[in-house]
Formats: structure tokens, C-alpha cells, sequence
């Protein structure tokens, strides 16, 4: 009972996120939308670092990789793994370059937010930090993949794919609906606040002992940002996974 229950109570979340603020914030006017100028000058960011490394490691292949293009390879090769884990032998290639973009996005992204003490550039309002730490961003990262995730199993079922929401029986009907509304609560939730969280405590350990003590904490901060862009895009995977099996 309490864990359906908690998928009720992440149900009504959902319809309430577009109202959540968390800190000030430095808006831009994009005709009648309001953005938070802030998270799309990091994202930009992130992207150009992405982009840059791609084309640099990219632009001389060798049959004998080395450098940036064997990173690069690394990389892929990793992403593929988790895709082939978690999609099927059959059907993972295809899903490759989205899973890829998930996790180099949220890895470079909550890197940044680690490592660049964004705090000594002034804004007029809000302040710089990963992209991931605006519930904005986790959500539409979430929406993404459970727009995937639909689009993957009506894709190879047609039709059939919505059987899964009467299976094992009828009853389950509205379980299977709110089961898959809180799968991208699940996923934004935990992304955003995972980031959040080691955001403040490096913040707090700052200012209270601002040499030796926060140095450890960072170091797991790297650590916990890391395994967040596993964890994300690995249940992404699976999700496509699921919908298709």
C-alpha cells in the first residue's frame, strides 16, 4: 500500500513542477517564455565541451587509435555496453547515440558543477551551476526518455504495446498508468536532487572551514556526479529495455 501510494503522490507532483524554484534566478524574455538564463549559458557550455572533444578526437582517424581518439573509442565502447546490457543484443544499436548524449551530458555537466567554483562570477541575479542542479533541466531530460520509452515499444509492438497496462489482469489498469508517470518523476527527482544536495554541503563545508576539510567532499562529489550519469542513463536504457521486450 505504501508504494502505491507514493506513486499517487508522485502523480500529483508531476502536474506542480513547473512551479518549483529552488534559489534566485537570472531570467531571460524569449517572446512570452521566462528561462533561466544561467542554466542555458552552462548547458551551452557543456554542449560546446562535448562537441569540441568529439571533433578534435575525430578529425584524424588512425586504424591504430591513440590520444583523444582512444578516449573517445573508450567512451563509446562504454555507452555501448550499457545500451547492449540493458536494450538487448537485438535492438541496442539504434539506441546507442541517445544513451551516449544522456550520459555525457549529465557527466560533463555535473563535473563542471563540481570542479569550476562558478560562485566568483557574479550575475545580476541567481548564480552559475550545473545544469543539473535546476529541476528544469532533470525534467525535460526525463521527459525525454520517457517519450523513448513509449516511441521504442509502440515502435516494435504497434498496438500491442499497450496490452502491457491490462497485464497481469485488468485491475492493474490505473497501477501500469501511474507506474509509468512516475518513472521520469523518479528519474528527474533523483538526478536533481543528488546535485543539489552535494552542492550545498561543499557551499556550507566552505564557508565553515574553507581550506583542508571541503577537498574530501569534492573528491566525492566527483564521485556521486559520476555515478549519477550512470545511474541515469542506465535506467533510461532499461526503460527503452522494458517497453520493447
Amino acid at each position: 500500500k505504501l508504494h502505491y501510494s507514493l506513486r499517487i503522490y508522485y502523480f500529483v507532483m508531476f502536474f506542480s513542477l513547473a512551479a518549483v524554484e529552488v534559489g534566485t534566478h537570472l531570467y531571460w524574455e524569449i517572446g512570452n517564455l521566462a528561462v533561466h538564463g544561467q542554466v542555458l549559458i552552462i548547458t551551452w557550455l557543456v554542449i560546446a565541451i562535448i562537441l569540441t572533444l568529439v571533433i578534435l578526437g575525430t578529425l584524424k582517424l588512425e586504424q591504430v587509435p591513440k590520444g583523444l581518439q582512444n578516449f573517445l573509442e573508450s567512451v563509446f565502447e562504454y555507452v555501448s555496453g550499457i545500451a547492449k546490457d540493458q536494450i538487448g543484443e537485438h535492438h541496442y544499436r539504434p539506441w546507442i547515440p541517445f544513451i551516449g548524449t544522456l550520459f555525457l551530458f549529465i557527466f560533463v555537466a555535473n563535473w563542471l558543477g563540481a570542479l569550476v567554483p562558478w560562485k566568483l562570477i557574479k550575475l545580476p541575479e541567481g548564480e552559475l551551476a550545473a545544469p543539473t542542479n535546476d529541476i528544469n533541466t532533470t525534467v525535460a531530460l526525463s521527459l525525454l526518455t520517457s517519450i523513448s520509452y513509449f516511441y521504442a515499444g509502440f515502435k516494435e509492438k504497434g498496438l500491442g504495446f499497450f496490452a502491457r497496462y491490462i497485464s497481469p489482469n485488468p485491475v492493474f489498469l490505473p497501477i501500469n498508468i501511474l507506474e509509468d508517470f512516475t518513472k521520469p518523476l523518479s528519474l528527474s527527482f533523483r538526478l536533481f536532487g543528488n546535485i543539489l544536495a552535494d552542492e550545498i554541503v561543499v557551499s556550507v563545508l566552505c564557508l565553515l572551514v574553507p581550506l583542508f576539510i571541503p577537498l574530501p567532499v569534492m573528491v566525492l562529489g566527483l564521485f556521486a556526479s559520476s555515478v549519477q550519469a550512470l545511474v541515469f542513463s542506465t535506467l533510461s536504457a532499461a526503460y527503452i529495455g522494458e517497453s520493447i521486450e
